[in-house]
């Protein structure tokens, strides 16, 4: 069942909405999953999964043992814009939850994702990353929240959980709000904006599958070939910035182990014909961001590496 949730009139007769492809079964139940994407405009790695989740939750009706509700598209006219954030106030949703059902247009669509997402016992809100950097899919949670959060994130078939300190945490998206208020959030990230990779939609559709049978959403086998994730908080990670201005080339592979002193890529000038910097692995480790657009500038972020630690 499709339903709107929430909808705004803008200017020059354009409208503001969120729907939602609610799933459920025959019998009553308050048992409820939400899957939530598209809460920036240029991140589109979500609206392929949203697909394949309604299109094999439409065949196995039969199946459904709990509430499914898959939002594709919080933020509809930035999607339908391409631009991150909320047209026309260039105002990043993800920065203003809980909202206010009388505030500015972002917090009020803000106010009515939680209003209508709050109660279920899980959420999951996919992202892609920008257009500068690519990452594999990966689940990103908070200290605090871990002992509740990676029991649910070892089920969704992803490669890496990576554990934020408290303090990095923003306390305005989505993920902490809902979390705060008892529906047990996980934020997935994957991909680059603009673009779907389909290899990765297909690992993360088959993750939320595995998901949904092991928490009892689904009637179905379960399924073996669940990926077990690399976590974070057993090692430490590695930010790789450049120290030149240029064209970044990449040299390693994304998604790959790589030892201290490989070679992840190179900051060239193609006008004087040279290697400004030689960007090598500060440690042997797993290499799970990498540049995918090759200007750069001094600073910006290159890679990211994953060294694991004994004890």
């Amino acid at each position: 069942m499709i339903e709107e949730v929430f909808s705004i009139d803008l200017r020059v007769s354009e409208k503001f909405y969120i729907k939602r492809h609610r799933h459920q079964p025959t019998f009553k139940t308050d048992k409820r999953i939400s899957i939530v994407s598209g809460i920036h405009g240029d991140e589109l790695e979500g609206q392929m999964v949203c697909f394949l989740l309604n299109e094999f939750l439409l065949e196995n009706k039969e199946k459904i043992k709990g509430i499914i509700d898959i939002y594709p598209s919080i933020n509809s006219v930035g999607i339908d814009s391409i631009v991150r954030n909320v047209p026309p106030t260039d105002v990043d949703l993800n920065r203003v939850f809980p909202g206010s059902p009388d505030g500015t247009l972002p917090e009020r669509i803000a106010h009515a994702v939680v209003e209508t997402i709050k109660g279920s016992d899980i959420a999951i809100d996919i992202h892609s990353s920008n257009i500068f950097l690519t990452e594999i899919p990966q689940i990103r949670i908070s200290e605090e929240n871990a002992d509740i959060l990676l029991p649910i994130a070892e089920k969704l078939n992803v490669d890496f959980i990576w554990v934020h300190s408290a303090v990095t945490v923003l306390k305005s998206t989505f993920a902490h709000t809902m979390n705060s208020l008892g529906t047990k959030t996980l934020v997935v990230e994957m991909g680059v904006g603009m673009r779907i990779t389909q290899e990765y939609c297909y690992q993360l559709f088959d993750g939320i599958v595995n998901l949904l049978i092991e928490e009892d959403f689904l009637e179905m086998e379960k399924n073996k070939d669940v990926r077990k994730p690399i976590v974070s908080t057993k090692g430490e990670v590695h930010f790789l910035n450049t120290e030149a201005p240029g064209i970044f080339i990449q040299t390693a592979k994304h998604g790959n182990w790589v030892k201290k002193g490989q070679q992840i890529g190179k900051v060239v000038s193609p006008l004087k014909g040279e290697i400004l910097h030689n960007v090598l692995s500060p440690a042997n480790g797993f290499l799970f961001t990498l540049r995918e657009y090759p200007v750069v500038y001094e600073g910006s972020l290159l890679a990211r590496i994953y060294e694991e630690k004994n004890g």
